[in-house]
């Protein structure tokens, strides 16, 4: 989502090394492009004037401390405004309440409402360990019930039967009764949306909050729409008590204004992003870590915190003995670790918090897209038990066979293959003891799955 701005950001800040003190007239040549660089990113002007005036007064006549060159010392006021612009800190759910913890989800048609209640209670389900009960409250948009109710099923959430004869607020109270029937900790309560900003949908949607008093009200936005999603979040929360923002479909195309203006805007903070199509495709909004991205620092926190959540910790551990005990880093082993990566996001996902990784070349960036976890775990699904314990023994007429069962080449196998070889070797020096560190620093030089390779 901030690609363009990084790279606009990280190009203005390298014009400002070499020189021994930040002066007046290289700051304001510096703000110029950073003012352009924010307002083609789709930022709001008045947040764009604000959030300029902020980094001049912090940054004109600053003596550069210690080592930093005048273009670190500059990120750093860079990075802390940015940090502030987007609200300081993660702001978590409130779910210290009385249970049923009551979530009132609004937003227009097509921003992802449906999907974002689902991956919602499943981000509670597992983080929190709390049993949710989810509702629709939408009578009008045909199937909607339905869809959430086959979410439901997919997240393993308790779902609560409602009609499109039904009224909103009926739905919303009588879900409300069952939660605390059926022991609940939380319940959501999906609303209806239009393609517009409404009368009738808003005095719907102020009706079903006055029944039900949530503990959270939670806008949904959809980041493609850029400056619109900060203008109907304007809307919806002069019209409700919103308590925080939502912002989906932030692994699309979108230039990144939505995130940086709506709480300069409305003052509510943005709680999650929605950063995929799956159900567990949802983080907390960390705006530090967010602004660390964006100045190409990377994000280590979100990176450790995913990989453990999601990596199979018995495997690894499974991995780790076998390596100590001197047994060979098979094919086997690798897949485990490509459905590893895939699970994290696929391995641009990974990069994309890597610091320093901003700077890849674009044709490595590209690369690094094309070459897919689930590509080359088809390859090895292709191989019998006994090639991928032995890949020595596969010559050019098994490759052939690999390459027809799995729809790829043989230059593909071969390049599958040399990069198998790459982390066979990465993966002998890490079961070398005290060592291991300094074998494992060695042996990423291109050998991580999914990485261009050496040649």
């Amino acid at each position: 989502m901030f690609e363009n701005l990084g790279e606009r950001l990280q190009g203005t800040f390298k014009k400002l090394r070499g020189q021994g003190k930040l002066t007046e007239d290289n700051i304001q040549e510096a703000m110029r492009e950073v003012r352009m660089a924010l307002l083609e990113a789709d930022v709001a002007l008045p947040v764009v004037k604000t959030f300029i005036a902020r980094v001049q007064e912090k940054a004109i006549g600053q003596e550069v401390v210690g080592s930093l060159t005048p273009g670190q010392a500059v990120i750093k006021v860079v990075n802390d405004e940015l940090v502030h612009l987007m609200g300081e800190s993660n702001d978590q759910l409130n779910l210290a309440a009385r249970p049923p913890v009551v979530i009132l989800v609004a937003g227009l048609q097509g921003a992802g409402k449906t999907t974002t209640v689902a991956k919602l209670s499943l981000f509670l389900k597992q983080r929190e360990k709390k049993k949710v009960m989810v509702a629709s409250a939408d009578v009008y948009r045909p199937a909607a019930i339905e869809q959430l109710k086959t979410l439901s099923q997919q997240v393993d959430a308790v779902f609560f039967p409602s009609s499109s004869e039904s009224k909103p607020v009926d739905i919303a109270v009588n879900a409300i009764d069952a939660a605390k029937k059926s022991g609940c900790d939380i319940v959501i309560i999906d609303t209806a949306g239009r393609l517009h900003i409404d009368d009738e949908m808003m005095a719907e949607i102020k009706a079903v909050h006055a029944a039900i008093d949530p503990v959270e009200t939670l806008f949904v936005a959809d980041s493609m729409t850029g400056q619109d999603a900060v203008n109907t979040s304007k809307a919806f929360n002069e019209a409700l008590p919103l308590t925080g923002v939502i912002l989906t479909k932030t692994d699309g195309d979108a230039r990144g204004g939505a995130a940086l203006s709506i709480r300069e805007v409305t003052g509510k903070p943005i709680k999650f992003l929605g950063i995929g199509e799956k159900m567990d495709a949802l983080e907390a909004f960390h705006p530090d870590r967010l602004a660390s991205r964006i100045l190409g620092m990377g994000d280590v926190l979100s990176l450790v915190e995913e990989a453990h959540q999601k990596i199979d910790h018995k495997k690894a551990t499974q991995l780790a003995n076998k390596l100590k005990k001197g047994k060979g880093f098979d094919l086997e082993d690798f897949r485990d670790q490509l459905l590893q990566i895939e699970k994290m996001g696929g391995m641009a996902s990974m990069l994309d918090k890597m610091p320093g990784m901003s700077n890849l070349p674009s044709n490595v960036k590209e690369q690094v897209e094309g070459n897919s976890q689930k590509h080359l775990v088809a390859i090895i699904n292709s191989m019998t038990p006994n090639e991928r314990a032995h890949p020595a023994i596969i010559r050019a007429a098994r490759k052939k066979r690999i390459a027809a069962g799995s729809g790829t080449s043989v230059q593909e196998i071969n390049r599958m293959l040399k990069q198998f070889t790459q982390m066979q070797k990465m993966m002998k020096r890490m079961g070398k003891g005290k060592n291991a560190m300094r074998g494992l620093m060695q042996g990423l030089g291109g050998a991580m799955p999914g990485m261009p390779f050496k040649g």
